[in-house]
């Protein structure tokens, strides 16, 4: 052995003896263990139920909540559905989800045969089994609540009432993008013109804190209270309690296209109310106490709506006037308007604190723009006990859509 190869070899056993006696160096310590992902949300899909279970579904639905005496009172508002749906491209697709693609004709023809079968409902509610497949939509749904307000006002203004509601006004512009592109169809810009130059609608801070309507002669009534006209922008349409005993409906007109923050959101991220406490009257009760900051809290919501006074109310999206615990707001792309769906809840009765059951048939009538997905907003009606209704409602949902057996069967029939 060479010394170059004695030494080289030496050099390695030191090398290893070394490394054998070091200290080893600490295990890493692990990092936190990372959540879990959220599931992936749930793609709304329209289920069929099978016969029996439809057959104990129709016979528990109960007209009683609705202060409804006969399935021959659901026949106005169903054809009111049925003439919107009358005026529709009966060709044109008007909902495609998973389990379930049907046109405008083909709803229509369902519809119509529903109104054919209430005088019979009152002696056999199991028909609706008998001739109607029932879709159930899953998953579950969010149910809320809308009314219709009442509020004192005037036509003229004075000391007491002094709050202005507007008209759409003469400035608004409307620009409907699909004109421009295929792919903005049912979008609509809203603008005003300022020195030859398309500016954003004025917001409600501009509106109600700047006076950037003043003068324009936009007005149309007037409140008494600033907290009123925000709850009526909120709910859309209401009634105006008049001086002289006599009252008008303020529908719905327009908005100045903004985007709509919930205030109700806002007190509870700023601590000012307990998400476990927060309802339509605990937020109109906050701003009544505190003034000092009510308005810009009224400020963070930059979205407008404006109105006109009629003689008939309220009207849904369908152009017919909606019925209390009968018509239902829905995002039109999950339940196309004009459908007739099983909706089964609980409404609380605040007298009693017992939440009282509801299966009812609804109609589908009205829209909104919270209304996305399966949630689903019922029209409580006026007043203060609609109003106590409609403040409260956060419940949980079934909802069933009734579908003609014989429709259903023709429309699998047809070449796709």
């Amino acid at each position: 052995m060479t010394l170059r190869n004695s030494l080289f070899g030496s050099i390695i056993l030191f090398l290893l003896l070394a490394a054998g006696c070091a200290p080893k160096a600490p295990a890493p310590t692990p990092g936190p263990t990372p959540p879990p992902a959220p599931p992936a949300p749930m793609v709304p899909t329209y289920a069929p139920v099978g016969e029996k279970t439809a057959e104990e579904l129709a016979r528990s639905l109960s007209l009683k909540p609705q202060n409804l005496c006969s399935w021959q009172d659901l026949r106005p508002g169903i054809e009111a559905s049925l003439n919107y749906i009358r005026t529709r491209p009966q060709d044109a697709v008007c909902v495609n989800r998973p389990g379930l693609r049907l046109t405008w004709g083909q709803l229509k023809d369902s519809v119509a045969e529903l109104a054919s079968t209430l005088a019979l409902l009152d002696h056999d509610p199991s028909l609706l089994a008998q001739r109607f497949t029932w879709l159930k939509l899953e998953p579950g749904t969010l149910l809320t609540g809308y009314y219709e307000p009442w509020l004192k006002a005037s036509l003229t203004p004075d000391a007491t009432f002094k709050y202005p509601l507007y008209g759409v006004p003469g400035d608004l512009k409307v620009m409907d993008l699909g004109d421009f592109h295929p792919r903005w169809a049912g979008q609509k810009l809203i603008y005003r013109v300022e020195e030859g130059k398309a500016e954003p609608y004025f917001d409600r801070a501009a509106i109600d804190g700047l006076g950037a309507l003043e003068g324009a002669g936009d007005e149309i009534a007037w409140a008494a209270d600033p907290v009123d006209v925000f709850f009526l922008q909120v709910q859309g349409s209401g009634r105006l309690d008049l001086p002289d005993g006599s009252f008008k409906h303020i529908l719905y007109g327009g908005k100045n296209g903004r985007q709509y923050v919930s205030i109700g959101k806002v007190l509870i991220d700023e601590g000012y109310i307990p998400k476990e406490e927060m309802s339509m009257q605990r937020i109109r009760q906050f701003l009544n106490a505190h003034p000092g900051v009510a308005e810009d809290i009224l400020f963070r919501n930059p979205s407008y709506v404006f109105f006109r006074l009629a003689d008939e109310g309220p009207f849904g999206s369908i152009n017919s006037i909606l019925t209390p615990r009968v018509s239902v707001a829905v995002d039109r792309s999950m339940i196309p308007l004009g459908s007739v769906v099983a909706l089964k809840t609980a409404l609380m009765d605040y007298d009693t604190g017992k939440a009282d059951p509801f299966f009812s048939l609804v109609l589908a009538q009205d829209t909104g723009g919270a209304i996305q997905g399966t949630r689903m907003d019922l029209f409580c009606g006026a007043g203060e006990e609609a109003e106590t209704l409609a403040g409260h409602l956060q419940e949980g949902a079934e909802v069933y859509m009734l579908l003609s057996k014989r429709v259903l069967g023709a429309r699998s029939n047809t070449p796709q």
